[in-house]
C-alpha cells in the first residue's frame, strides 16, 4: 500500500445515506469536500451509501441529487452506489477469510449484553465511544466443526474480525489528519468488529474502506463523530493492501441550542430552505457560521 503523493491530484468525496432529507450539516460537508477538490483542480465523487435496505429510500436519493444540484455542485460520473457493489465487499471478506481473520458470531444483542454484565463491565470491555462495549468474544473460541454445523443449520450470524490476530498481522499503524496531525491507530479499542451480517452483506467500516480505495480518494473529509472509527479503516487498509489517504475531520454542526443537526430537524433541511426562498449562495455563509459556532470560534464568518 502507498501514501498519497503530495503532487498527486486531490480526490475527495461526499457519501450520504439516503435515509432522510439533507440538512445544513450535509451541505457543509458536501461543499467542504467539493471546494477542496475544485481549488486543487482535482476530482469530487458523489457516493450513495445505501447498504441498509430497511432505511434507505429512492426518494431520498433523488432529494440528495436535487439538493446538490441546487447548490451548484457537480461530480464525476457514474455515481457509486454501495448496493451495486456487493461483489467488491465479498472479495474483501474472502481475502480476510483466507488470512483466517474472520469468524462467525451467532450471538444476539441480548447474549452480548448478558456476557458483558457477567464480566462486571471491566475497563478492557468498555468501547471507545458512548454507550458502546467491546464484544467479549463469546463465539471466538468455537471450533470449526461447531461453526460449520450451526451455519448449515441456518442460524443467523455475523462475520467478525479477529482483532488480536488482525492487529498482530498488520503491526503498528498511523494515519494523518489535516486538522489534528499524525495519529496512532488504535483499532483494538473496538474489539472484534462486525464486518458483515446475514441480512446485510457488508458493514459501514468495510464498505467505506473498499469504496474509498476503489474511487482513488486521497482525502477523506467527514465529521469528528467518525474520528475514532478511522483506526478501524486504517487497519482494514493495511490488511487488504489498499492505498492510504489523508483525513480531515470537521466539527459537527449544531442548532441554536447546541444540539447536533439531525435529519429530523425539518427547519434545517435544504428542501425547506429552498422552499422558503433561500439563495444557494447563502448556504455556504450559513455553514461557515455554524462550523465556527461548533468549533467554539467567536465571531466566525
Amino acid at each position: 500500500m502507498s501514501q498519497p503523493s503530495p503532487c498527486a491530484s486531490i480526490v475527495t468525496r461526499f457519501a450520504p445515506s439516503p435515509t432522510g432529507l439533507m440538512h445544513l450539516g450535509h451541505a457543509y460537508s458536501a461543499l467542504f469536500a467539493w471546494r477542496l477538490a475544485d481549488a486543487a483542480g482535482g476530482t469530487f465523487h458523489l457516493r450513495i451509501e445505501d447498504i441498509d435496505p430497511g432505511r434507505c429510500r429512492p426518494e431520498f436519493e433523488d432529494a440528495i441529487i436535487r439538493d446538490l444540484t441546487w447548490l451548484g455542485l457537480d461530480w464525476e460520473q457514474p455515481i457509486r452506489r454501495q448496493s451495486q457493489r456487493m461483489d467488491d465487499y465479498a472479495a474483501a471478506l474472502d481475502k480476510l477469510a483466507r488470512m483466517e481473520l474472520l469468524y462467525p458470531c451467532f450471538c444476539t444483542r441480548k447474549d452480548i449484553a448478558a456476557e458483558i454484565e457477567r464480566s462486571g463491565a471491566a475497563p478492557h470491555l468498555t468501547g471507545p465511544g458512548p454507550n458502546s462495549s467491546v464484544y467479549p468474544g463469546i463465539c471466538r473460541a468455537l471450533d470449526a466443526q461447531t461453526r460449520a454445523a450451526r451455519i448449515a443449520d441456518g442460524q443467523p450470524h455475523a462475520l467478525r474480525l479477529h482483532m488480536t490476530a488482525a492487529t498482530a498481522r498488520a503491526g503498528p499503524l498511523t494515519w494523518h489528519d489535516r486538522a489534528q496531525g499524525e495519529q496512532t491507530a488504535t483499532p483494538e479499542y473496538f474489539g472484534d468488529v462486525v464486518l458483515a451480517r446475514k441480512d446485510v452483506a457488508t458493514s459501514y467500516h468495510l464498505a467505506v474502506t473498499v469504496d474509498d480505495a476503489a474511487q482513488g480518494v486521497s482525502l477523506v473529509t467527514r465529521g469528528t463523530d467518525l474520528f475514532a472509527s478511522t483506526s478501524i479503516h486504517r487497519l482494514l487498509q493495511a490488511l487488504l493492501d489498499l492505498d492510504v489517504p489523508e483525513w480531515h475531520h470537521t466539527p459537527l454542526l449544531a442548532n441554536e441550542d447546541g444540539v447536533r443537526l439531525a435529519k429530523r430537524d425539518r427547519a434545517y433541511t435544504l428542501q425547506a430552505m429552498r422552499e422558503e426562498g433561500t439563495n444557494p449562495d447563502e448556504i455556504w455563509a450559513m455553514a461557515i457560521r455554524q462550523i465556527a459556532r461548533s468549533a467554539g470560534i467567536k465571531g466566525g464568518a
